[in-house]
């Protein structure tokens, strides 16, 4: 039984450092992710449909461990520079996650003008190298 704690013990150890370990997956040449909609410069209403899109590479929820995929994450009046990117993205207001493999979201934003981006991240929601986002988004919500 000792022998077998002090297994499970390390590997929660090494898998541990994996994620610490600064390594990201590289993207394929290509790759983009990007809004469908709401187009750039849009004024909308509430709730907004957000609708978001990936090229050259394909969808597969957190945790699934494959080769030139991903799931989105929308930053929502986030500056992609101020992020860590060698380090799984946060779950914040700002920064949702989509690791069910989602590609669209419908939600409440606070009346005023908004960016919207869209960023991929691996299995463990590390963004990939080099990063593959969008464009960045301007709405006006009424």
């Amino acid at each position: 039984m000792k022998q077998l704690i002090l297994a499970a013990t390390a590997g929660i150890l090494f898998a541990g450092a994996a994620f610490a370990d600064g390594h990201r997956n590289p993207a394929p040449d290509g790759a983009q992710a990007y809004i469908i909609s709401p187009a750039d410069g849009a004024t909308v209403s509430n709730p907004v449909t957000i609708v978001f899109g990936l090229a050259g590479m394909g969808i597969a929820p957190a945790g699934t461990e494959m080769d030139n995929t991903g799931h989105h994450h929308l930053l929502i009046n986030t500056d992609p520079g101020t992020l860590d990117l060698d380090s799984g993205l946060p779950a914040t207001d700002q920064i949702v996650h989509f690791g069910g493999g989602q590609t669209q979201v419908t939600k409440e934003l606070p009346a005023g003008t908004h960016t919207l981006q869209m960023l991929l991240g691996d299995w463990s929601h590390v963004p990939h190298d080099p990063p593959v986002m969008s464009e960045v988004v301007t709405i006006t919500v009424n």
